[in-house]
């Protein structure tokens, strides 16, 4: 199905269409498009999933990682100051191993308040243990949500996925979206089993103190999952591309073959850039351009490679 929709309304699908089963919810603009269309089709009884309203995002965060840890399919969204709030979860998501995905709506973080887009809000959680893509359009919002839940719930990873996306200049602009058919993504993403999960039948401590040694080989363990998952992320990127004919990398390159100047970005101002890349080819300048799509785990050696041959680079 194709249709024209905005990047909330993209999420949404994602989080349909892969079937997520708990959706806790907080309101934050511009985020809260994404809940309230889950909201409208659970009430019109199209879409089948436990809806948890709560007090915060840092209750929201909380609740979904508890029922990511029963084995439910989970997903939340948020923006700027929200997820700033959730902060102190997402470090307990990744060390407890726990597979779901966060779509976060990028927005400046305050002060002074505004309601445009930066991605401090996204920088600032680089380090929490969270494999993180950043998009360009929203065709590709709503594939990361289904391939997130695929990289997540690999057995070789069980890492959380945060999906960004560009606030305003995604969440309310609209492009033409193809939404996947549901038997396909149903075999592409079947139903996970967590080996180790949450179950009043057969109780147990997860995330346990850990002290000395101990402690490091639990973090060990999420840094060598990390770096495993760039194999785990092309192998699901091929196998997505043979379904839907839609390509993605953890980088994209344009232009970049000749070029002695190279820009490196991210986001959705990455369609702007490559527009005045192309012009300056046809002015005879050899400008290239690098989007980042995977910032984590970080790309280094990819990038590297990718700007070997350029003598400067501009870093947006």
């Amino acid at each position: 199905m194709k249709d024209l929709m905005d990047g909330n309304t993209a999420a949404a699908w994602g989080a349909r269409i892969a079937r997520a089963k708990c959706i806790p919810c907080f309101p934050i603009t511009p985020a809260t498009e994404i809940v309230e269309v889950l909201a409208l089709w659970h009430a019109k009884k199209e879409f089948e999933s436990e809806f948890v309203q709560v007090e915060s995002e840092h209750s929201a965060m909380s609740a979904a990682m508890g029922s990511a840890m029963t084995g439910a399919r989970s997903f939340t969204a948020t923006s700027s100051q929200g997820l700033m709030l959730m902060h102190e979860i997402l470090p307990m998501v990744s060390g407890c191993r726990t597979p779901m995905v966060l779509v976060n709506v990028s927005r400046s973080l305050s002060s002074p308040i505004s309601l445009w887009c930066d991605h401090n809000d996204i920088m600032a959680m680089r380090d929490s243990g969270w494999i993180t893509f950043i998009c360009e359009t929203n065709q590709e919002v709503l594939d990361s949500i289904i391939l997130g839940y695929k990289i997540s719930e690999n057995n070789k990873i069980l890492l959380p996925v945060l999906v960004n996306m560009d606030g305003f200049t995604h969440s309310f602009t609209r492009m033409e979206v193809d939404v996947p058919d549901q038997k396909m993504v149903d075999k592409f993403i079947a139903p996970h089993e967590l080996e180790i999960r949450l179950d009043v039948k057969k109780p147990m401590t997860l995330g346990i103190p850990a002290m000395g040694i101990d402690y490091m080989r639990y973090r060990a363990q999420v840094q060598k999952a990390m770096l495993d998952s760039f194999s785990v992320i092309e192998d699901t990127h091929k196998e997505w591309a043979k379904l839907t004919g839609r390509t993605y990398d953890i980088i994209d390159e344009y232009y970049l073959d000749d070029a002695k100047t190279a820009i490196v970005m991210i986001g959705a101002n990455t369609s702007i850039a490559k527009a005045a890349v192309k012009k300056m080819r046809a002015d005879g300048k050899k400008v290239g351009l690098l989007r980042i799509r995977l910032f984590r785990p970080f790309p280094e050696e990819r990038i590297r490679t990718a700007l070997e041959k350029v003598d400067s680079i501009a870093v947006i």
